[in-house]
């Protein structure tokens, strides 16, 4: 049984996808290049908001930000509910998530210069090294593996549910989000566990190449990489952030 923690690509979603034809089924070197498509949307619409910062428009920014966030978010739910629509909502979900990030980038570099780069280096550096470590059979994505994360990474977002919770009443969890040995702890536990997430990403694709799941799936599989991705660039984002806080 095929398990994933990245909630947008779950056990049931190639089953459920059927199979088809060979000349119309997923392929891993499909899969990459929508992928690199998207990530060229996100790169696109990230550069508009970061733009609109280094030029002082922070309004502009801040209103594209929000788009970013909540139009996202909604894509994204669109697209785990209806995936044959994946072909048109993962694109634009890249679109929408790059004026989000672009304006985060932006608000961070201004405090902390060179930090994106550091990021983007880091976030491409440890997908890069994961996937070799995955194809050369260094790390293999049993089950236990695959438990192992995915409750992990359960916990982690149970943490961050209850700290939105306690902001809607003025409170937070203390530590985590402050830059002492606690803080910066937790946030490298948090990237460690988004990496990891990447491994069974790389499983689920391979297996669904495998299971011959319709083309549509590539888009909907490079969607799922694509939520992963930015989660690992955001927690690596609030890690160096931290770490450049204490200097």
């Amino acid at each position: 049984m095929m398990r994933t923690a990245n909630p947008a690509l779950n056990d049931q979603v190639f089953r459920d996808a059927g199979q088809v034809a060979a000349a119309d089924a997923m392929t891993i070197n499909g899969t990459v290049n929508k992928t690199g498509l998207m990530l060229l949307l996100l790169i696109a619409s990230a550069s508009y908001t970061w733009g609109q910062f280094m030029e002082g428009n922070v309004e502009a920014m801040s209103l594209w930000m929000m788009v970013g966030i909540i139009g996202g978010l909604v894509v994204a739910m669109v697209t785990v509910f209806k995936r044959t629509w994946a072909p048109v909502t993962a694109p634009l979900y890249a679109v929408l998530e790059g004026f989000a990030l672009g304006g985060l980038s932006a608000v961070l570099e201004a405090s902390y210069p060179n930090i994106v780069i550091q990021a983007v280096a880091l976030t491409f550096g440890t997908a890069g090294s994961l996937l070799v470590a995955y194809k050369s059979g260094v790390i293999k994505a049993t089950e236990n593996f695959k438990l192992g994360v995915f409750a992990a990474t359960g916990g982690m977002a149970l943490v961050y549910l209850v700290g939105m919770i306690m902001g809607f009443f003025g409170a937070s969890i203390p530590y985590i989000h402050e830059n002492g040995l606690i803080g910066i702890g937790f946030s490298l536990v948090v990237v460690v566990i988004a990496a990891l997430n990447l491994v069974l990403d790389f499983d689920f694709i391979e297996k669904g190449a495998e299971a011959g799941a319709p083309k549509y799936m590539e888009w909907y599989a490079a969607f799922g990489l694509m939520v992963t991705l930015i989660w690992l660039y955001i927690e690596i984002l609030r890690l160096l952030s931290k770490l450049n806080s204490r200097k």
